[in-house]
């Protein structure tokens, strides 16, 4: 997939220096996704600049359309008016997130990478805001399903700094590319924060499980694969 059919990013912030800083972050996670920086008023200084998200939006909207992360109030008003100059067919694509900047353009340019449209990259970024919130809670196995039913493996982190933002956005892609459902530690492989936010250091054993059927067996046993080799880093 070229990334030109994949949704872009914006980052619209009153600092270039944040807005550039979140599109470097970002872009760790999503090598092949255009994540345009608009920060800061037309002169470089603190403020938004209309034209700055202009440019933006024409850099990241390949044909797939994108989506839109602002650090304040301010900054979703003059995206609002930016969208308004846009060709009604290009309106339709270009989305702004209700999303924390910094998380949410992780979680949505994770999905970007991963080929999602651009409601589901949307709706990435909009998730990012209850991150925090999921931290210890289990995801709860589907009607009729019983661990003893699924299966599960345990695995050691290896690599030196467990699973931080690079490795963790592996490892998500990876789970994405199954069609089961899988949870570590009972949270959702799928989600980058949710992992993220369970805070797993090097010498954490942690357990992959699924309660599908053979497609849920070769997802856990991919990604205990890819914890095992230490995501290149061990």
């Amino acid at each position: 997939m070229s990334d030109a059919a994949r949704v872009g990013l914006v980052i619209v912030s009153h600092s270039a220096l944040i807005a550039d800083g979140v599109v470097q972050l970002a872009a760790q996670m999503a090598g092949d996704v255009r994540i345009a920086s608009a920060g800061g008023n037309d002169d470089g200084g603190i403020g938004t600049s209309f034209e700055r998200i202009g440019d933006g939006i024409a850099q990241a909207d390949g044909g797939a359309g994108a989506v839109i992360l602002c650090d304040l109030g301010s900054a979703i008003l003059t995206a609002e008016t930016a969208l308004d100059f846009l060709d009604d067919d290009q309106r339709e694509r270009v989305l702004i997130a209700d999303a924390p900047i910094v998380e949410g353009a992780v979680a949505a340019a994770v999905a970007a990478q991963g080929g999602d449209a651009v409601d589901a990259v949307l709706a990435a970024a909009e998730s990012a805001g209850g991150v925090y919130a999921t931290k210890g809670q289990s995801t709860p196995a589907p009607s009729g399903a019983s661990a003893a039913a699924g299966y599960t493996r345990s695995v050691e982190l290896r690599n030196h700094d467990g699973l931080h933002a690079r490795p963790a956005a592996e490892f998500v892609k990876l789970a994405g590319t199954f069609d089961a459902t899988v949870t570590v530690d009972g949270i959702s492989a799928k989600s980058l924060l949710s992992i993220m936010g369970l805070g797993l250091t090097r010498g954490a054993v942690v357990e992959i499980s699924s309660s599908d059927d053979a497609a849920g067996t070769a997802a856990v046993d991919a990604l205990v694969a890819l914890v095992e080799s230490g995501f290149g880093e061990a």
